[in-house]
């Protein structure tokens, strides 16, 4: 039934709330997209992406999916606590698939990219390094990926026995200039910070230079999710590295088989890598 309704309307549905501007320059899902469309392409099918202003807009819109038959399956992304979409789209009875933590999915198949094992590998990153005073640069806290890091960074850096510190920013370049400027006017501020995405770690980047504050000589900074932009700045961003489009492309495959017939519940991403650059010191200048 899942195929034929797909069959039908040949698409699939993937929506996202933010800001167009930040939606315009972040390379994340441009990537993902393209993963996804690589696989399902093949097999006829295609996707169409919408930006919306709310959460109630993306609901609203899932509705108006369902009842024109525009779409015969939805990828469900930026998982909230409590999400209000999960319930609307067991109503609707539409193929999910969720990319996010399957403890938050409903019993969605989902795509899991690890984000606590993530955090842990950053913190231990800049632990080697001999950073003993940390801060984490967040997304918005709604979104159940942010409280996973947040909740890894907190524990890791308490296991550490180091210093610990958290703001939130909205996934664009000036909230991140903004979270950088806040900890570096802090007495004890942070000799590494690690950012939810590219463009707040470039924000970052901008504060650090406007404070004259020498990057990484007196300040670490590391960036989440790799991409062409984090390699172009000066000096190049250090990154914790997905390889997007292969999580893109993973969760086409997980759709395919979904719209098989197969009963899956998750499927693990590849484990990240921290790629190194300019803005980590390649030695312990901090011990």
């Amino acid at each position: 039934m899942a195929e034929s309704r797909l069959r039908t309307a040949n698409m699939v549905g993937m929506t996202f709330v933010r800001a167009t501007e930040i939606m315009g320059a972040e390379p994340y899902f441009h990537d993902f997209a393209a993963g996804l469309e690589s696989v399902l392409r093949p097999h006829g099918y295609s996707v169409i992406t919408l930006v919306l202003p709310t959460i109630e807009e993306e609901i609203a819109t899932f509705r108006r999916w369902k009842a024109q038959g525009d779409v015969g399956a939805i990828v469900l992304v930026d998982l909230a606590i409590d999400d209000a979409r999960l319930p609307v789209l067991r109503e609707l009875e539409l193929p999910v698939v969720v990319v996010g933590n399957p403890a938050t999915a409903d019993e969605f198949p989902a795509v899991w990219t690890n984000d606590d094992a993530a955090m842990r590998d950053a913190v231990a990153f800049l632990l080697a390094r001999g950073h003993r005073s940390l801060a984490h640069v967040t997304g918005p806290h709604r979104m159940a990926h942010t409280r996973t890091r947040m909740t890894a960074f907190a524990a890791e850096c308490a296991t550490a026995g180091v210093s610990a510190a958290s703001i939130a920013g909205d996934y664009s370049l000036g909230s991140g200039a903004r979270a950088t400027a806040q900890l570096l006017n802090r007495t004890d501020r942070p000799t590494a910070i690690i950012f939810d995405n590219d463009l707040m770690a470039l924000g970052g980047l901008e504060a650090a230079d406007a404070a004259g504050v020498a990057v990484p000589a007196e300040l670490a900074l590391l960036a989440w999710d790799d991409s062409a932009q984090c390699q172009l700045s000066t000096p190049p961003l250090s990154a914790v590295s997905h390889d997007v489009p292969a999580i893109g492309a993973l969760t086409g495959d997980t759709l395919l088989a979904v719209f098989a017939g197969s009963a899956l519940e998750a499927v693990e991403a590849p484990p990240v890598s921290i790629v190194s650059r300019g803005t980590t010191a390649n030695h312990k200048l901090f011990i």
